[in-house]
């Protein structure tokens, strides 16, 4: 059957645009598609080819690719002479690693599929796939993602579905026109705050993860969907905490003397700001305190306040209150919070 198929498409030379060879039984990619140089779909999901053929490479005006189901290893090196290509699959293979040179001449796919793989890790040249709006790699073993892949600009929908991912990184919000981001069932335990910035988010799914508070600013994203069952999210629970005054150190009282003199516009620290890197390393760290908005380094008082989620968002059914992630700079501003805000504690069960 599948000899007759390709038989009769042989037959169309250069005006055969679609081959569908699905679910053939097929060990081989077959060599002789570099007869049809004007191929724009090429469908060989459910076979068992281990690798493809090098005359891959001549079919320039191909659009679509998939060899979804089937035995490869690699995201094969050869991807990267199909500079028509918009759409690719390769779910349901082996796929451990990426060919080296894979990603660099794929400048229009905007479709990828990865999911149901092998793969430790993404290669930063992800970052290649200039136009690249969609990218799912659901049911891998990712503990990572590279910040490379923050930079693809015109993604839109990111699934990263059953991985194990540990964090996100700050870089994610570079991704202006995200719209869809799933990330359910890894071990992911914070949210970068950078997170804030995906302006364009409209649906989001963290359940399943290991997520205790949100970072400040997550209440203002304009989401549709947000769902996060089964993670062990801050309850609003008070209990009387006895109160520790602590000791700074010398570089958070210089720190904090620094930061709030540029802010003032200092003009003899800007300047010799300019002449100790070091220094600017240390104060890029700081952190506005929420009640003051004076700046601080070290985390001096990290606390939750609880806000009732958006009436726009389609929720999940217990969610009633989401915490959001506050950082106070002294007991002064402490005792100045507002009625919602709390000091987290850890309270011991007898």
């Amino acid at each position: 059957m599948a000899e007759r198929l390709l038989v009769r498409a042989l037959k169309g030379g250069k005006n055969t645009k679609i081959v569908t060879l699905n679910g053939k039984k097929i060990t081989k990619m077959p060599s002789t598609l570099e007869k049809l140089p004007g191929l724009k779909t090429l469908d060989l999901q459910n076979n068992r080819i281990p690798k493809v053929c090098p005359e891959i490479s001549t079919l320039t005006q191909l659009t679509s690719l998939n060899l979804g189901n089937n035995l490869l290893e690699e995201v094969p090196e050869e991807m990267k002479y199909l500079t028509s290509l918009k759409k690719l699959h390769l779910f349901g293979n082996r796929i451990h690693r990426f060919a080296s040179g894979a990603c660099d001449g794929l400048q229009n796919l905007i479709l990828l599929s990865l999911n149901n793989n092998q793969l430790t890790w993404i290669p930063p040249e992800v970052s290649r796939l200039k136009s690249l709006t969609y990218l799912s790699i659901n049911h891998n073993w990712l503990a990572s993602i590279p910040r490379e892949l923050c930079f693809l600009k015109n993604l839109s929908e990111l699934q990263l579905n059953y991985n194990q991912l540990i964090c996100i990184a700050e870089e994610i919000k570079f991704l202006k026109n995200l719209q869809k981001l799933f990330l359910v069932r890894n071990n992911i335990e914070v949210l970068p705050e950078g997170f804030c910035d995906l302006i364009n988010l409209r649906s989001l799914d963290i359940a399943g993860n290991v997520i205790q508070i949100f970072p400040s600013g997550f209440q203002n994203l304009k989401l549709r969907e947000f769902y996060c069952e089964e993670n062990p999210l801050l309850m609003k629970q008070p209990v009387h905490a006895v109160k520790q005054e602590g000791v700074w150190r010398l570089q958070e009282i210089t720190s904090r003397f620094i930061m709030n003199q540029l802010a003032e516009k200092n003009l003899f620290l800007m300047q010799a700001f300019e002449w100790y890197p070091q220094v600017r390393n240390i104060i890029s760290q700081g952190r506005k305190c929420a009640i003051c908005g004076k700046s601080f380094l070290a985390v001096w008082l990290e606390c939750v306040e609880f806000v009732p989620p958006s009436k726009n968002w389609k929720i999940s059914r217990n969610l009633q209150l989401v915490p959001l992630r506050i950082l106070i700079c002294s007991y002064k501003c402490f005792n100045q919070r507002g009625p919602n805000v709390f000091g987290i504690a850890q309270v011991e069960s007898r």
